[in-house]
């Protein structure tokens, strides 16, 4: 089985995304529960899951950092606008 692509993972909502780290998150934690049972069969799944859930918070955190510089940018640009007002000249006749 190979490993997911992150193209795959770009390609999600961000609703989407949260929903899906959540569903790995259990998963893996179902793993945990099998492994400590000792009814482990596929142990390779816990390298697959925690795999995708890098993937996944990796993306999460571009987005978020993408959105942040796009929130300066725009407060950067009313502040340079506040700052500079135009100055208007009086005529002194």
């Amino acid at each position: 089985m190979p490993f997911p692509k992150i193209a795959e993972v770009r390609e999600l909502s961000d609703e989407e995304l949260a929903s899906e780290i959540v569903r790995v998150k259990r998963e893996l934690l179902d793993l945990r529960i099998l492994k400590g049972a000792g009814r482990m069969e596929k142990p390779h799944l816990f390298k697959h899951g925690r795999h995708r859930l890098s993937q996944l918070l990796t993306i999460e955190k571009e987005r978020e950092l993408a959105k942040q510089a796009e929130a300066a940018q725009e407060a950067e640009a009313t502040t340079e606008v506040e700052s500079n007002p135009v100055e208007t000249v009086e005529n002194p006749e």
